[in-house]
């Protein structure tokens, strides 16, 4: 159930490096199933933006992660918050997330950037997971908290850095790596991956109905 609009406490800010940061806040006893996002905004003002949860369904608090932008309505003031100050919070909003019936099959996990963010919160929900995740950055301090992942199940992709898993794009991974028999694939992250790999693992097998997508703007 969409809860009303509240004011939410700064509990802490964490910097993540290449402009990210983690903002913890108050959870008022929201409820959510991992993958849905809440819209965050400053107050006073009148701007708010989606974000994924970021935190586990298990905690006590809310956590989203934010790529400051320049020039952005949003995310600079978000910079500026201080703990104690208020947030204007709704939600939660989206069905990105893992169906009842589906938790016994391999889940591929592919994202590029605070794409990532989503699949933070489902991996730490539901520990025993069968999933490996692709994350694809530009440089190597944009892989936000990938020491949370068992390392064995995470592929980093770096497309203009070294000391990545692999040089490239998340999509020339995929190619050379094709999808598991039987898996649920759930992309998240900005709209030309997302269709790159879309056709990718339909070539591979997937169908449609077994891919979930979220796109990030």
């Amino acid at each position: 159930m969409i809860q009303d609009t509240r004011k939410h406490k700064i509990l802490g800010l964490r910097e993540l490096g290449e402009g990210a940061f983690v903002v913890r806040i108050e959870r008022r006893n929201m409820e959510f199933a991992p993958g849905q996002y809440i819209h965050v905004g400053p107050i006073p003002g009148i701007d708010r933006r989606e974000y994924s949860v970021y935190s586990s369904s298990d905690d006590d608090f809310l956590e989203i992660l934010v790529k400051e932008v320049d020039q952005g309505s949003v995310s600079p003031k978000l910079r500026q918050l201080k703990v104690g100050d208020e947030v204007d919070v709704e939600g939660p909003f989206g069905f990105f997330r893992i169906e009842e019936g589906d938790f016994g099959a391999p889940m591929l996990f592919i994202a590029t950037g605070t794409g990532i963010s989503p699949f933070h919160c489902l991996i730490k929900s539901y520990p025993d997971l069968d999933y490996r995740l692709i994350h694809g950055v530009r440089h190597k301090t944009e892989l936000y908290d990938h020491d949370a992942y068992e390392p064995d199940r995470v592929v980093s992709c770096l497309s203009r850095d070294d000391g990545g898993d692999f040089s490239g794009r998340v999509t020339s991974w995929l190619k050379g790596n094709p999808a598991p028999e039987g898996c649920l694939a759930y992309l998240c992250g900005n709209c030309d991956m997302i269709y790159e790999a879309y056709d990718i693992l339909g070539s591979q097998g997937v169908g449609a109905d077994r891919i979930h997508a979220e796109v990030y703007f």
